[in-house]
């Protein structure tokens, strides 16, 4: 069924968007949400995005900054460290190969014209 495919590769590309999205600056959890959620096909609620900045932050590709906030809970504002920028940079370059390989595939097969013809 293609949901369970579109489902699948939007699970894949979520990492992928929470860091593109802190490549311009660093964020708190709801304003990447409301970032991704400005796009129909990335639209995630922050209980799906917490555990990925969770993990991000463990695997030491975010850092974290608490910063109090007098209407409401401390706001924790994630970035890149250098070491996510790197990963970021990596992912890049794999989803431009990933494109090119399929805009190949999907271009019509050349026409090999064999050996010539003995005449």
């Amino acid at each position: 069924m293609i949901d369970t495919w579109i489902t699948q590769l939007r699970k894949g590309l979520l990492e992928y968007c929470v860091l593109t999205v802190l490549a311009r600056g660093e964020s708190y959890g709801y304003e990447i949400v409301a970032e991704l959620s400005r796009f129909e096909e990335f639209s995630v609620t922050e209980s799906t995005i917490y555990p990925i900045l969770a993990r991000l932050r463990q695997e030491k590709y975010l850092k974290v900054r608490d910063v109090p906030s007098g209407l409401g809970p401390t706001r924790r504002y994630f970035s890149l460290t250098a070491i996510g920028k790197v990963r970021l940079a990596e992912m890049n370059n794999h989803l431009h190969k990933i494109d090119t390989a399929i805009s190949h595939l999907k271009s019509p097969p050349r026409k090999d014209t064999g050996h010539e013809s003995d005449t």
